[in-house]
């Protein structure tokens, strides 16, 4: 359950909250939003210390009802010399349930607009990083439920402000202890400016011992002093893994208009970049990407393994973009997925049954005999329920992403290598002729990328002594993956006769999707795919349509027979392939990084080279996560997953098998948004 939260009358809006669990207030008896604004934003020099800079870091210790989050909000959006992208990073043990954080900003109607958007976003707080996207990708609060020291071990940021917060010293004293400060000063830049309202002197002595310089201040009533300072301390700090510096916003060439391209395009195009999309096809999206519709749903494992844990992350960037920009009911549909465990059960983590279990509950649970009715099956029926699932035009997507600000399409665009001159990467076709350049690459066109890091390898090793090829390129492993869809035609009084949200298990079935490039109303049903390692024929074929029949013929019998007593649905002349080419690696993780060698003399060439590919059958789940994180580890921001995990997906290490790579085709599939 969510951390409790008693609310006493004090004859405000929203009553007074109060923490039984550590016996505190969560606010003064003032109110929050003096404290938050006089010791917070105030102790920080905020919003002064913002003042046109691209990026802001506020690092926070205890985000409570997010009261202090939401006031930076306010601040920021009404600040005309607003950054182009605030970070704002909280971690919280006992996070509070979204219900109690927007009754906490009753009491302030001028926070209430922004308490309902965050409310919105509050659901699935598992243990772990959480990233939440507001104003267009703008604002971005990455929420870290957990200790803070641990979670703190699983950034690698420098902060512009730090908010001290959190109960009492006396309440919780290990919100306040030396270890603590250490793990904040870790995080800090030279000039960190922090603030806090206590001035226990137990507190002072620790941050002065980690290296901040601190002095009371005048607090606010009935508080009679408060605490700011800066971190710059007597010796230089020794980092375990420094964060690097950020690279600034310059040209940057992104090879393939797939979902891996669209999204960093757009994701780069936020943080100032001037993108060029280069494609070999006269249509964006018209690869994988080009599938009539993909299913979106995480993956579970009893262990909650990586890919379980980055697809729950992938599938919240996903949700979020689709709600921003694609339309409801034609684009994309927030229904809900059904996963049949047909081959075996599927055992959800057993460290769940320890935790929140209404967290748990946002993302999976077991099917409910309402809806296993609605797909034909019986309570006896093992199944999961993906609640914050659904399906998307994948091609929607990418449109919508290449329509952004700062991003070029050009289509009809075949690179054929890369070559760097005077510092600057230019994009050549077979002639030799510049199709585009800039101080940037990202190679996300497939299987492709790794000959176009090949040639990147060669033409920066070019000015150096022979033998000096760092191979680089070898790590990329990436497999072609041929995969076939089965779809039809559907009237509408048919679509109302079948599943209203997508089922996956033995392959795939989605009902009632929009007809691409068909006519207004025209529905269609789509099921499969095939999966088949190394083959990139693109020719549709009537036997795999024969086999995804049968195989729906398995995950839902009833389905199967009513489409079998319909003809028209089935007839010969009706059903139809699609087919597309996907590229995996062998962990099923993307491979997502530079090819920046270690102590190679062409280093720094490969080091503004990136391959983003490998998203295999899950590019709906992958794409819009992995061009955050792209972006973020360029610009040395705080990540949106864990740096373990994505430390995962270098390239060195996607091309690892995974440890449960062995499981069938047949289960590779069903993980499938093709």
């Amino acid at each position: 359950m969510p951390e409790p939260v008693a609310w006493h009358d004090d004859g405000t809006a929203s009553g007074s909250p109060y923490s039984p669990r550590f016996g505190d207030r969560y606010r003064s008896e003032l109110g929050g939003l003096t404290q938050a604004r006089d010791v917070f934003l105030q102790g920080c020099g905020l919003p002064e210390a913002w003042a046109s800079q691209p990026q802001w870091c506020i690092l926070e210790t205890g985000f409570g009802l997010g009261l202090n989050f939401l006031l930076t909000w306010q601040a920021w959006k009404a600040d005309p010399l607003r950054p182009r992208l605030l970070h704002f990073v909280a971690t919280e043990a006992f996070p509070a349930s979204a219900d109690d954080v927007l009754r906490a900003a009753r009491a302030h109607p001028e926070l209430q607009v922004f308490a309902e958007q965050l409310h919105r976003q509050l659901w699935g707080l598992l243990p772990g990083l959480h990233r939440l996207v507001f104003e267009d990708g703008r604002l971005l609060l990455t929420l870290c439920i957990g200790d803070t020291r641990e979670m703190l071990r699983q950034q690698s940021f420098e902060a512009d402000s730090v908010y001290l917060d959190g109960f009492s010293p006396q309440c919780n004293p290990d919100m306040w202890n030396l270890p603590l400060c250490k793990a904040v000063a870790r995080c800090c830049r030279r000039g960190t400016r922090i603030a806090t309202w206590t001035v226990a002197r137990s507190v002072r002595d620790a941050l002065t011992q980690c290296g901040f310089t601190v002095r009371k201040c005048p607090g606010s009533p009935p508080k009679r002093d408060r605490l700011e300072g800066q971190f710059d301390p007597a010796w230089e700090p020794k980092k375990a893994r420094r964060a690097p510096a950020g690279a600034l916003p310059a040209r940057c060439v992104v090879i393939g208009a797939g979902l891996a391209g669209a999204a960093a395009a757009a994701s780069l195009a936020r943080r100032g970049w001037d993108v060029v999309v280069l494609d070999a096809a006269a249509a964006p999206g018209s690869g994988a990407s080009g599938l009539p519709a993909g299913v979106l749903a995480p993956h579970v494992s009893p262990d909650d393994s990586a890919l379980s844990r980055l697809s729950r992350s992938g599938v919240r960037a996903t949700l979020q973009q689709a709600d921003a920009l694609l339309t409801a009911g034609h684009d994309w549909s927030p229904s809900g997925v059904l996963e049949r465990c047909l081959d075996h059960p599927r055992r959800l983590p057993a460290a769940w049954q320890h935790l929140d279990a209404d967290a748990a509950r946002d993302w999976v649970r077991p099917a409910n005999p309402e809806q296993l009715a609605l797909c034909g099956l019986t309570a006896s029926d093992e199944a999961l329920w993906h609640a914050k699932g659904g399906w998307i035009q994948p091609a929607s997507l990418v449109r919508a992403w290449l329509a952004a600000p700062g991003v070029q399409w050009r289509g009809l665009a075949i690179v054929h290598r890369l070559a760097r001159r005077e510092g600057v990467w230019h994009a050549l076709d077979v002639s030799g002729r510049a199709l585009a350049c800039g101080e940037l690459v990202i190679l996300a066109a497939g299987h492709a990328s790794r000959r176009l890091a090949e040639s990147a390898e060669a033409s920066a090793s070019e000015p150096f002594a022979a033998g000096t090829a760092t191979r680089i390129h070898s790590q990329l492993a990436l497999q072609a993956v041929r995969g076939q869809v089965t779809w039809a035609p559907l009237e509408a009084d048919q679509a109302r006769q079948l599943p209203p949200f997508p089922v996956n298990g033995h392959g795939s079935f989605v009902a009632g999707l929009p007809l691409p490039g068909g006519p207004p109303g025209q529905l269609a049903w789509l099921t499969g795919s095939t999966f088949e390692r190394g083959n990139e024929s693109l020719e549709a074929r009537p036997g795999e349509n024969l086999h995804n029949l049968e195989r729906l013929r398995t995950l839902l019998p009833d389905v199967a027979r009513r489409l079998a007593d319909d003809e028209s649905p089935t007839a010969p002349n009706l059903v139809r392939g699609w087919a597309g080419v996907r590229c995996a690696t062998p962990s099923r993780l993307p491979a997502l990084g530079s090819l920046s060698p270690m102590n190679a003399p062409c280093a720094h060439a490969l080091g503004s080279v990136w391959v983003f590919s490998g998203l295999g059958s899950r590019g709906l789940t992958f794409a819009a996560l992995c061009a955050e994180l792209l972006a973020a580890r360029l610009h040395a921001e705080p990540l949106p997953i864990s740096l373990r995990l994505a430390d995962a997906l270098l390239p060195a290490f996607a091309a690892e098998p995974a440890a449960d790579a062995q499981q069938p085709a047949s289960q590779a599939a069903q993980d499938s948004d093709l």
